[in-house]
């Protein structure tokens, strides 16, 4: 009998023991998930419309909110325009594409922490027909010449996107000055632009993934592609705290983070290979620029 109560004893013992080290567990789960968790849950993050149109960032937003608990306010808006926030203090991270005008603004002091997330190129879109004949040629400023030349509509974006940064680039580079009733300016996202260049028959500079995310909308043909100077290059770039004190710095490092992390790049990896057949863009963290177009 007293073996009986012994065992009996112990039994009672090693129940409380094992749900107290179950309570401890349980209240070391809570502490440390509350030590994770964001203060400041709300991040502002500045970006170019191409991102927004192709879709891309209705895959990566929501798995890096459910993963970090952050919750983002996307601006979807020209680069030129992005950039400017970024050096106003009016957002907490970037993802834009014109490297050159990128690099001013870190220099200035208004961002760190450039980082290479991404790239896929531009390309020239036009009427199936090709009235101004550019199919043939091998340079986009051969192409431009040759449309100016024609006057056959150009439909710019007149944005200061990091698109028409580089459409006016290959203006700049072809010694011309675009006017005339030929060229024509939206002042409109890269979605809007194509439809108008659509309906009016003419042609444009896009990058590939907003013309392949609404392809089925236009009638446009890619007249020009797969040239080295077309490369279309992101990068994530976080707004200097210590220059504007109201940024959320953790929670745009964060940001920045996901977007060049394992999980982020296989995101950029397969996105638009189920409904495209190719991906819309090319993941490229840990990558040099200048390798890109090799």
């Amino acid at each position: 009998m007293k073996n009986k109560n012994l065992l009996y004893v112990l039994l009672m013992l090693l129940v409380a023991f094992s749900l107290t080290i179950a309570a401890c567990s349980s209240n070391e789960t809570k502490q440390n998930k509350a030590e994770v968790a964001p203060v400041n849950k709300d991040i502002i993050l500045a970006t170019t419309t191409s991102t927004q149109d192709s879709g891309l960032l209705d895959e990566i937003i929501p798995a890096f909110e459910k993963k970090t608990g952050y919750k983002v306010k996307t601006i979807s808006v020209g680069t030129g325009q992005a950039l400017a926030m970024g050096e106003k203090g009016e957002a907490d991270v970037l993802l834009v594409h014109a490297p050159d005008a990128e690099k001013k603004v870190v220099d200035s002091g208004a961002a760190v922490n450039r980082r290479l997330v991404m790239h896929n190129d531009f390309i020239l879109v036009g009427p199936q027909d090709d009235p101004a004949g550019v199919k043939s040629l091998k340079t986009t400023v051969d192409a431009f010449k040759k449309i100016a030349g024609t006057e056959k509509i150009f439909v710019s974006r007149g944005d200061d996107s990091g698109t028409h940064k580089m459409e006016k680039s290959f203006w700049k580079k072809a010694a011309i000055t675009p006017k005339g009733e030929w060229y024509q300016e939206t002042g409109a996202g890269m979605g809007q632009t194509l439809k108008i260049a659509s309906e009016k028959k003419g042609y444009t500079l896009t990058d590939r993934a907003s013309y392949l995310a609404q392809k089925k909308n236009l009638d446009l043909d890619i007249v020009l592609e797969k040239e080295p100077a077309l490369l279309n290059i992101y990068h994530v770039v976080e707004v200097n705290v210590e220059k504007f004190s109201k940024v959320n710095k953790d929670g745009a490092k964060a940001f920045a983070d996901f977007m060049v992390s394992d999980e982020g790049q296989a995101i950029i990896k397969d996105f638009g290979v189920s409904k495209y057949g190719q991906p819309l863009f090319v993941p490229d963290a840990g990558k040099k620029v200048e390798d890109l177009a090799k």
